[in-house]
């Protein structure tokens, strides 16, 4: 099994990546380019996963070269688990991302880092109603001191695909009922 730790810049994926995976790492330019990334091995359930350390993106249309490695990465690893590392400080920016992902039929599991600097901005999400409309594996994580690791590796095998054109209605639907409300999700 192969995981890509996917995400925008700058929403700690590398310290994800190095709790996820110790010391055990290897650092490579994508062929062709002088795009770095990460890879290293996990075990989930007893066996051992390579986990990619995907070049940030912020979306699967490529505007750069990094972004287009991460693409290429993305279509090279078909029967990958996606983890899609949000800023839980920026919950809608880093969805997008996810959403195309969704779009791409791969399973996919949300880790909402830097739940910490959330909290501490009092930025209140209700976790268990973004996994039900999402219906995928959503865990908030610290990858700086480790919170929520534990958590996000015993759930990978939960990482499901999911029916865009039923997201968005579940998407949809959910935002009717939350009209009036002072914060969605």
């Amino acid at each position: 099994m192969t995981i890509l730790l996917m995400g925008h810049p700058n929403v700690g994926k590398s310290a994800l990546f190095n709790r996820l995976t110790g010391a055990n790492i290897t650092e490579s330019n994508y062929p062709g380019t002088t795009v770095d990334f990460t890879e290293g091995y996990l075990l989930v359930e007893g066996k051992e996963c390579k986990v990619i350390d995907v070049p940030g993106t912020f979306s699967t249309e490529p505007k750069d070269e990094a972004e287009r490695v991460a693409l290429d990465m993305l279509e090279e690893h078909k029967g990958a688990i996606v983890v899609a590392v949000l800023d839980a400080t920026k919950v809608e920016r880093g969805l997008y991302l996810a959403f195309e992902i969704l779009e791409r039929d791969y399973p996919l599991i949300l880790a909402l880092n830097m739940w910490d600097d959330a909290k501490k901005e009092n930025i209140k999400i209700d976790v268990e109603r973004l996994e039900e409309i999402l219906e995928v594996p959503v865990v908030p994580t610290v990858a700086r001191s480790g919170q929520g690791i534990s958590e996000l590796v015993e759930r990978i095998p939960q990482a499901s695909r999911v029916d865009p054109g039923k997201l968005k209605e579940r998407i949809e639907e959910s935002g009717k009922k939350s009209r009036g409300t002072k914060h969605a999700v």
